[in-house]
């Protein structure tokens, strides 16, 4: 091998990194289950101190990319005003992460669907297409030789054949979960997992 070949070898390995992928409506939905159960109102996560969360939950992890991922609001005829509501609610939300630090990946979208009878009509706001964006670029960063671990904030079951591509291709990976209604199909398809702590959610409101 002459000496070329060798630089660019060290080259390839100083680039991969330890990437922090979250899905931003899952954790939302995971961190409110806690408020829940504990019988107390979550708080408007714009407010909420994400970071230091992670940054001690994490502590020890040289973190060099995280990543939040949410699907795109559109706005529903039958309910404008709910979802003008929710579009104001993530523009909050995202300049709020943007300044602590954090990416923000659009991906998918979030669409009103009516449920329910004629008698009781009921729109519901579903979101699809983050799962699907994460995964492409778990197995993207690992075919690329990009990362040397990925953190996974979700507690989607979806995520685990991503899981095992991004795996089988030398990367670690590690489930980020909660204490409360942890997800048992992540903690066994992971190489690793770390629950937050109840405690710690309500540490950072």
């Amino acid at each position: 091998m002459n000496k070329c070949s060798t630089c660019k070898q060290i080259i390839k390995k100083q680039k991969k990194e330890t990437l922090l992928f979250i899905d931003g409506e899952n954790f939302k939905h995971k961190l409110g289950a806690v408020y829940h159960v504990h019988g107390k109102s979550k708080p408007e996560w714009h407010c909420y101190n994400f970071k230091g969360l992670l940054d001690k939950v994490l502590l020890g992890f040289q973190i060099d990319r995280t990543v939040f991922y949410f699907a795109k609001i559109k706005e529903h005829p039958e309910t404008k005003e709910k979802s003008k509501q929710l579009i104001e609610s993530q523009r909050l939300l995202k300049t709020s992460l943007e300044r602590q630090g954090f990416m923000i990946v659009l991906a998918g979208g979030v669409r009103g669907q009516r449920e329910g009878d004629s008698v009781n009509p009921l729109i519901v706001f579903r979101e699809k297409g983050v799962d699907v964006r994460i995964g492409v670029d778990m197995v993207s960063s690992a075919c690329d030789e990009e990362a040397s671990t990925i953190i996974l904030g979700s507690s989607d079951s979806d995520l685990q054949p991503a899981i095992k591509e991004t795996t089988k291709r030398g990367v670690g990976c590690v489930y980020l979960g909660f204490e409360t209604n942890p997800n048992k199909g992540l903690s066994f398809t992971c190489k690793r997992t770390i629950l937050i702590r109840d405690s710690e959610v309500f540490e950072f409101e």
